[in-house]
């Protein structure tokens, strides 16, 4: 379900700033650019968490705690200068756009990578601690 969620967030987000980016960037260059930054951190969250393997498994912990910081970062500029982001990006006022799912998210994710680790699998390991190799 985690990676599903992540998958339509990609989508989501990857295709707004597509058109953004395409249709009007010169207008919020900064949020857009935002955009596809979120949409790239999603696709890289996604891919992590449904390979298994030790390396997929810190891929996905450092695309979540990527995807966090930028929520918490973004989410906060976006409040204290708001001239600063002329259009919203995903990560604008916390996720306010899109129900605060981007706040709620990489917590949700982080929280589910440690307790597969406490539970000895990573994700897609099918058990047992998180195998070397993987992508």
């Amino acid at each position: 379900m985690l990676v599903a969620v992540y998958g339509i967030f990609a989508l989501a987000a990857g295709a707004r700033a597509a058109v953004q980016i395409a249709t009007r960037f010169s207008d919020a260059p900064l949020a857009y650019a935002l955009s596809a930054l979120a949409a790239a951190v999603y696709v890289v969250a996604t891919v992590a968490l449904g390979l298994g393997g030790r390396r997929s498994f810190r891929v996905a912990v450092a695309a979540c705690a990527i995807e966090l910081a930028g929520v918490l970062v973004v989410g906060t500029l976006s409040l204290a200068d708001p001239a600063a982001f002329p259009d919203e990006t995903v990560w604008s006022a916390y996720g306010r756009g899109y129900g605060y799912v981007p706040l709620v998210l990489p917590v949700v994710g982080l929280l589910w990578l440690r307790h597969t680790a406490r539970q000895g699998g990573g994700p897609g390991t099918g058990g047992g601690r998180p195998a070397d190799g993987g992508v």
